[in-house]
């Protein structure tokens, strides 16, 4: 069966979908930096009792990401995506009525199915309704606006950390219960999208399909390995940096200041560039100056005896060195995923992509404790292999993916902010994607 393909977002169109993601990625902002202290005020258990309720909440959101999938497949990601940013807003909402701990299960089980499913439905959403460089165009702009949204929320976040007492999270909580009540209302707005939903099957259809298609299963492998690079900046650096390397705590601040500043600043004119080539190759070059990264990283311990200020402009030169990393891999990698799915699965195979992030995210925080506590020389090496060995994978996935996929059908026009509001640039792809 032959779909139609969709026309190519509108200006209104863009403006909302972006819109939609810079607000919700504002209230991720917010609640990632305090999520702790911000269940521990609203509910007084203790730590460990919470961290042990997130990690068991984390993992049965993970076995939902299959269902989401599903959900995906047959209602299109526009609707559940309204539906999982409208279950944050009532998640975010109970949360100061969670006066026990069955009641803060309940409700962290369902901000983490809010929150791993919302990335494959927003990007089954962009595959909807925009083809080729259109698509990659969409996807970059969501990409960068989310890292601004992020920083401006934990900005919020501090600030809030400053307001002393209950009465601070409470307002934390409804203000995120607001912040995703209108990425919902923004999303709704956007156009319905026919022939992205409710499609059939073959006979080899739904998640049969999936794990038969062995290039896509090398790509979500090879994300994998990749993405504990990505997670290695939240968990394990902030450690290092303070404890190894002998940076102040306050000047530690100052690596992810940069990195969020650069990557929301350029993520689209490097999208623009990086999309210029194979995206399989692209990606791997990021992942080999990530590796490159975790060397400068494994060194930065030997420059503590120079002084403050050269330690500090080797921190922030490595630093740069990493954002260029992240630059180069995230816009490739990210359309790989997307235009290697076919249309009538999009959303499984997005949700089991979404799954390399999610698994690496909840193994992260006990891999990187063991490296961690072995020296700074076993972690900065074992990230360094971990993500070659992704970068290998990709370059062995090339040659079993379609050319469609593989390469950027057109180069994305010039990055400019008043361009996700222009008159589309109709690309063309009458492919897979």
């Amino acid at each position: 069966m032959v779909h139609p393909v969709p026309a190519e977002p509108g200006r209104r169109t863009r403006r909302r979908l972006v819109s939609a993601g810079l607000v919700g990625s504002i209230g991720d902002g917010i609640y990632v930096p305090l999520t702790m202290l911000f269940v521990h005020s609203l509910t007084a258990l203790s730590l460990t009792s919470i961290g042990a309720g997130l990690t068991v909440a984390g993992l049965c959101a993970l076995a939902f990401m299959p269902a989401a999938g599903v959900l995906i497949d047959r209602f299109g990601g526009r609707r559940v995506l309204i539906g999982v940013l409208a279950l944050r807003a009532a998640g975010f909402a109970a949360y100061p009525f969670a006066h026990s701990y069955p009641a803060f299960l309940a409700i962290a089980l369902v901000v983490a199915v809010g929150m791993w499913a919302s990335p494959p439905s927003q990007q089954a959403l962009i595959g909807d309704i925009a083809r080729g460089a259109e698509r990659d165009r969409l996807l970059a702009w969501d990409r960068s606006l989310r890292n601004a949204g992020m920083g401006c929320g934990s900005l919020a976040a501090a600030g809030m950390l400053a307001w002393n007492g209950r009465a601070g999270f409470v307002a934390a909580s409804v203000a995120l219960a607001a912040v995703f009540a209108l990425a919902a209302v923004l999303v709704s707005r956007i156009p319905s999208v026919h022939g992205g939903a409710g499609r059939r099957e073959g006979p080899r259809g739904g998640y049969r399909q999936v794990l038969a298609d062995r290039p896509y299963l090398l790509l979500t492998a090879a994300n994998f390995l990749i993405a504990f690079g990505y997670t290695a900046q939240a968990i394990a650096l902030p450690i290092f940096l303070t404890r190894d390397a002998g940076l102040p705590d306050a000047l530690a601040g100052a690596v992810f200041a940069l990195n969020t500043v650069l990557v929301a600043a350029l993520g689209v004119p490097a999208a623009r560039l990086t999309l210029r080539g194979r995206r399989t190759r692209t990606a791997a070059a990021g992942a080999l100056v990530f590796a490159l990264s975790f060397a400068g990283f494994a060194v930065l311990p030997q420059l503590s005896d120079g002084g403050r200020t050269r330690l500090l402009v080797a921190v922030l030169a490595v630093a740069v060195l990493y954002t260029a990393g992240e630059l180069i891999h995230s816009a490739p990698s990210q359309g790989l995923s997307v235009q290697a799915a076919p249309d009538h699965l999009r959303g499984r195979y997005l949700a089991t992509y979404q799954l390399s992030w999610s698994l690496c995210r909840t193994l992260a925080p006990v891999l990187l404790g063991l490296l961690l506590d072995a020296g700074p020389r076993h972690l900065w090496t074992a990230l360094a292999l971990t993500v070659l060995a992704g970068a290998a994978v990709l370059l062995y996935a090339e040659r079993l993916l379609p050319a469609h996929v593989v390469g950027s059908t057109r180069t994305p026009t010039a990055a400019r902010p008043e361009d996700v509001c222009a008159a589309p640039h109709g690309s063309k792809s009458n492919t897979r994607a």
